[in-house]
């Protein structure tokens, strides 16, 4: 059987975690930073975990990380 390959862009987006969870980065954080408040900021500073949804599409992305 042939191997599967990774996509690399999700692969670095993309953590998972030791109980199997998928983490990422929050978005809004690329430019425009002038316009907005310390208190946002502090917060797209941290990871939050991907949507149950979504969860089948990266997990096919990431054959081997899970």
């Amino acid at each position: 059987m042939p191997k599967l390959k990774t996509h690399r862009g999700a692969a670095k987006r993309f953590k998972v975690t030791g109980s199997g969870k998928i983490m990422r980065c929050k978005a809004y954080k690329g430019h425009l930073l002038t316009g907005k408040s310390a208190k946002k900021m502090r917060t797209l500073r941290k990871t939050c975990l991907v949507p149950d949804v979504l969860l089948p599409n990266i997990r096919k992305m990431l054959p081997y990380q899970i």
